[in-house]
């Protein structure tokens, strides 16, 4: 069980990275020291998108798994848990490109008006 359980906790780490490189930008507008472990996050979370690549976090999880005597699974987190919900059918390299972009623009769409609001501020203190 404490197998099972591990792999468990870096699944849950591994979603809750997912969604900090999708929407962490929200919470930067809040908290913007955060920038420093988001903008990195985005970085490895488009190139692995982008290059097709496998994050470390999926082979731990697969070696915890099998650890407990379950299978594990081919291929990375986003094919296995996700694609499900997004893409039935399985995941091309054409929707992986897409995950990539669509990283990019919703962090664009949360980082560029704040930037312009943070040019602003310090322009007015000049």
């Amino acid at each position: 069980m404490g197998w099972r359980l591990a792999a468990d906790a870096v699944l849950v780490v591994h979603l809750a990275f997912i969604v900090f490189v999708l929407l962490g930008g929200l919470a930067v507008r809040r908290w913007p020291r955060l920038a420093w472990l988001h903008l990195p996050a985005v970085a490895w979370g488009v190139t692995v998108e982008l290059t097709q690549g496998v994050c470390p976090l999926t082979p731990l999880e697969n070696a915890l798994r099998r650890a407990a005597g379950d299978a594990g699974y081919a291929g990375g987190f986003v094919e296995h848990y996700l694609v499900a919900l997004i893409y039935p059918d399985g995941l091309a390299a054409g929707h992986q490109l897409a995950l990539g972009i669509a990283v990019l623009a919703v962090n664009a769409l949360v980082y560029l008006p704040w930037l312009r609001s943070r040019r602003r501020k310090h322009e007015g203190d000049g």
